[in-house]
Order: C-alpha cells, then sequence, then structure tokens
C-alpha cells in the first residue's frame, strides 16, 4: 500500500511541482531569505500548504514585475495588514507598466511604419538597416 502524503509533508520536489516551479527556484528563493529552509525530519525537509500559497504569492508577483526585493516588503507588509503600503507599491508598479506599455507602443507603430517603407518593389538603401545607423 503506497502511503499517501499529507499536505505538510510535502518533499522539495512535490513542492516546487505544486508551484509549477524547478527545485533551483525554490533553492534560490531561500538563499534569497523569501522562503524559509525547513529543518529536516528523518533526513529530508518537508514544506507544507502555507509554503505552497507564499511560493505561489511570489511567482504571481514576479509575473506582475515585481523586484525581488518589492516581494520581500510585499510578504513583510502582509504579515503586518499594512494594505495603504501595499496598496502604494501596486499602484507604483502599475504606473512603470502603463509607461512601458506607451514606450512599446511608439515602438511598435515606428516598427509598422519601417516596415511599409521597406516594402518589395521600393529602391534605395533599405529604411529599417538605415534606422539602426549609429
Amino acid at each position: 500500500m503506497v502511503r499517501s502524503q499529507h499536505p505538510e509533508e510535502l518533499t522539495i520536489g512535490k513542492f516546487a511541482a505544486a508551484a509549477n516551479v524547478g527545485v533551483e527556484t525554490v533553492r534560490f528563493y531561500q538563499r534569497r531569505g523569501l522562503l524559509s529552509t525547513p529543518k529536516r525530519i528523518e533526513g529530508i525537509r518537508r514544506y507544507g500548504e502555507a509554503d505552497v500559497s507564499r511560493l505561489r504569492f511570489i511567482r504571481q508577483a514576479q509575473a506582475a514585475g515585481f523586484t525581488l526585493e518589492e516581494i520581500r516588503q510585499l510578504l513583510a507588509l502582509d504579515s503586518g495588514e499594512d494594505r495603504a503600503a501595499a496598496r502604494q507599491m501596486a499602484a507604483r508598479r502599475l504606473a512603470e507598466l502603463d509607461a512601458r506599455m506607451e514606450e512599446l507602443q511608439r515602438a511598435k507603430i515606428s516598427l509598422q511604419k519601417l516596415v511599409s517603407e521597406c516594402a518589395a518593389g521600393k529602391t534605395g538603401p533599405c529604411p529599417i538597416l538605415k534606422s539602426f545607423e549609429v
């Protein structure tokens, strides 16, 4: 009979898989102090659901564009329930994303124009290559 693992008994491999990351990602976050390293029980480190939730939070915050230092601050705010500071950090990140999106939109429009100007049948140097000259 195969023993089913209790949620508080995840090995590092199962812990990583539960958050859809690799084991090295878990170790990286541990070295950065974002995740704790549990004590060994019978020679094996065991992780629980709270650890899985924290790891998922870290991944989602990274996907939203937060740096590891900002994620550390968000985790600290969460334990203190400082919603105003968390909201302020998120609003600042949102403004940065908006600025980046505007920048990307300008780059897209510029590149679309260059592609159009480089259409087949035109003569002279390629405007795309010309635009990247120093």
